[in-house]
């Protein structure tokens, strides 16, 4: 038996666009409805299937355009970052450098020897006061009383030997003396004062052992180094020449073997020459600050 067209009689499908029915429009056989249902049913189960697998897909689909705007937007350096950022107007960028400053270095320090070479630049007050103050000094734990002082304008008269030779040719304008005892021994040191660091250097340089400054004693001071021998010493630093001649009280004489006697001439000795660094000290600083 055939319907329709002819044909093999095809199946029912109901998912297939013109297939037939189970049944015909025309003759007397009842529909079979346990089928319908049956089909029905089927249709309705592939339909919502369907439905939810096309909101899965379209989800994941969502999320997927979602992570890629926010690795957009963010970059390839802030891929891990947090969502709230800080705009990036506010950051200041890795590749900016440190504000650069031009070099600047101190000036050198002055040279105190620069003040004390000289008459025009050593202009400071200058006395027996200013170089030999105080009543005693102390040096390396020994303390000498200082005697009387003095302050000559003629220099060769305060020399003896051939001192005031030297001093004269030299052109020296002032000689300033100090005395200093202690336990019978004395010692007076004299520092000559020259324009120039040239003539006080010459005068030096033509000094041998009769060149010495006469001692100076009186007020309580006894007279010493009058005859005999004495212990003598000569040296200089800028425009100045400085000497010391020490003995004993009593009119000794000094051998080698009195250590006492060389001691008190090295110790005055070096502190004639650190009260004339001193005073170019001063003048240096005076200068830098003035």
């Amino acid at each position: 038996m055939s319907f329709g067209q002819g044909g093999p009689q095809s199946q029912w499908d109901p998912w297939k666009p013109q297939s037939q029915q189970p049944w015909s429009s025309g003759g007397g056989q009842s529909p079979d409805w346990a089928a319908l249902a049956e089909a029905s049913e089927a249709r309705n189960k592939r339909r919502r299937l369907f439905l939810v697998g096309g909101g899965a897909l379209a989800t994941v689909a969502i999320g997927a355009a979602v992570a890629v705007a926010v690795v957009s937007a963010g970059g390839d350096n802030q891929a891990n970052s947090p969502t709230s950022q800080v705009p990036s107007a506010g950051i200041p960028s890795e590749s900016a450098s440190a504000p650069s400053f031009a070099p600047t270095s101190a000036p050198p320090p002055l040279d105190p020897k620069d003040f004390i070479a000289s008459a025009k630049k050593d202009t400071a007050p200058l006395s027996p006061d200013t170089l030999f103050s105080g009543t005693q000094l102390t040096l390396g734990g020994t303390t000498y009383k200082k005697g009387p002082t003095a302050d000559t304008r003629n220099c060769a008269s305060a020399a003896g030997g051939t001192l005031p030779k030297v001093l004269t040719a030299n052109d020296c304008t002032r000689l300033i003396r100090a005395t200093y005892v202690k336990d019978g021994i004395a010692v007076t040191v004299g520092v000559a004062v020259f324009d120039t660091e040239a003539q006080a250097d010459k005068a030096k340089d033509e000094t041998n052992k009769r060149s010495f400054v006469k001692s100076l004693s009186g007020g309580g001071v006894k007279g010493f180094c009058e005859s005999g021998f004495c212990r003598t010493t000569s040296n200089s630093y800028g425009r100045y020449a400085y000497f010391t001649n020490a003995g004993f009280t009593n009119g000794k004489d000094v051998t080698p073997e009195d250590t006492a006697v060389f001691k008190i001439g090295n110790d005055l000795a070096q502190f004639a020459f650190d009260q004339i660094h001193r005073r170019g000290q001063a003048q240096a600083s005076a200068a830098a600050n003035g």
